[in-house]
């Protein structure tokens, strides 16, 4: 069995282990809110960001850790990063207003960015061996949510039953995927697609649902698989349909159906001679040699441990 394999499996247990946590540092109802990370984790900054401003808790922007906009003023800064050294991460906290508190979310805190932020909330327990990322994003998102108060009661026996339950078929030996979600599952429908390419190298594509029928919906056929994240908005379900592709449609929680996307990844990857612990041109953090002092200071120690600087990182 892959790392890979055995982190998906782990999620159930990581997630009530994270709602049981209660950090300090995170976001307080009617700030305003940036939150940073790269990869992955700008995906889970993504879901989490469209969550917590349909809750009516706060404005709150998600940004890739390298566009982050150091003019724009907020009142608190959040990163995720599950290594801790990733080098645009470590940049961003860095160029934060001085008087604005920032914290951050990683599975690894003895790392760079025990320095870098204000606070930081030790997710450890959920951090991977695997470059590919699965259960500290979905287990960082879990924690998040359950600070807005919007995780159901039985998300971790979703889990469980997502782990268990047999894949399609139909999935497993497609030749492309196009996830799709609404608010804050188009996150999700992002993360999906790159566990897919990460993993097996696969087509994948993702979009907000309604944006599929301007243009993306032209590559959908017989060997193609539509993922719904939620619930399809009406009509969308019955044109992916007369495509000739295979549509999935999961009554669970999006965050639990992402679950079955990471296994269809591994299945996918095995099916075609891969090894999914392996990604080609991975590692598991990116930390870039010249970034800047601060950011070059942190992590020249790192450096080696996390693999280099030319490559790209599944975290971070």
């Amino acid at each position: 069995m892959s790392h890979v394999d055995r982190e998906i499996t782990s999620q159930p247990a990581c997630w009530r282990r994270a709602l049981e946590a209660r950090p300090a540092g995170l976001p307080q109802d009617g700030e305003r809110v940036a939150v940073v990370g790269c990869g992955t984790s700008l995906y889970i900054a993504q879901a989490y960001a469209a969550l917590r401003e349909s809750a009516g808790l706060g404005e709150t922007d998600a940004f890739a850790a390298s566009e982050f906009p150091v003019a724009r003023r907020y009142d608190r800064v959040l990163a995720i990063s599950r290594s801790g050294t990733t080098t645009e991460v470590l940049t961003a906290l860095g160029r934060v207003a001085g008087d604005t508190p920032t914290v951050a979310l990683t599975g690894d805190p003895d790392t760079p960015v025990r320095d870098a932020a204000d606070t930081v909330v030790d997710l450890s327990f959920a951090d991977e061996r695997s470059v590919v990322q699965t259960r500290f994003a979905t287990t960082a998102l879990v924690l998040l949510r359950a600070g807005l108060g919007c995780v159901p009661p039985d998300l971790p026996e979703q889990a469980e039953r997502a782990v268990l339950s047999p894949l399609p078929e139909e999935a497993v030996a497609a030749g492309q995927f196009t996830f799709l979600g609404t608010g804050w599952t188009v996150g999700l429908a992002h993360e999906a697609a790159l566990k897919l390419r990460e993993a097996a190298g696969a087509w994948t594509e993702s979009y907000p649902a309604m944006e599929y029928r301007h243009g993306p919906i032209s590559v959908t056929g017989p060997g193609s698989v539509v993922w719904f994240f939620g619930a399809p908005p009406p009509g969308l379900l019955d044109q992916v349909r007369t495509t000739g592709a295979c549509a999935s449609v999961s009554p669970a929680d999006p965050l639990a159906d992402l679950i079955r996307a990471q296994r269809v990844a591994v299945a996918l990857a095995g099916r075609r001679g891969l090894d999914p612990d392996r990604p080609r041109g991975l590692t598991r953090s990116i930390v870039l040699a010249d970034a800047g002092a601060d950011a070059g200071a942190h992590n020249r120690a790192y450096g080696e441990a996390a693999g280099g600087g030319a490559r790209g990182g599944a975290d971070s």
